[in-house]
């Protein structure tokens, strides 16, 4: 899902350089209507808590995860990639221990759900 939510962003990024200046604005205004009515839909449902399902036993980092990004619908992907990414290449590449990936995988999502949580808060104070 992350390869594809990546490539949307590079055509998105090929087409706005493409167009006009007139034509960028109107891009860049209707992508922030899209957010302002994605943000008021969020507060109006407010604050979703995490759904998490138990850690298998055995779980391969992939379905780590996965299942960490099912569990937290509410977190955006782009900002969990980057380091997603360079987690599961020290496992690939550089054959560090699956489960302690996976650990490091838990928290860093939990630290983003903080985020999160954090401003989700401050747009309802």
């Amino acid at each position: 899902m992350l390869p594809q939510l990546q490539n949307a962003e590079q055509k998105l990024s090929k087409i706005y350089r493409q167009l006009d200046k007139e034509n960028q604005r109107s891009l860049l205004d209707f992508a922030e209507f899209l957010q302002a009515k994605t943000q008021a839909k969020v507060a109006a449902q407010g604050i979703q808590e995490p759904q998490l399902e138990p850690r298998p036993e055995k779980e391969s980092v992939i379905a780590a995860i996965k299942r960490l990004s099912n569990g937290y619908p509410m977190l955006d992907r782009t900002d969990l990639f980057d380091k997603t990414s360079e987690l599961m290449m020290q496992h690939t590449l550089q054959g560090r221990d699956a489960a302690k990936v996976i650990d490091d995988l838990e928290a860093y999502f939990a630290e983003h759900y903080q985020i999160y949580l954090s401003k989700m808060t401050d747009d309802k104070a």
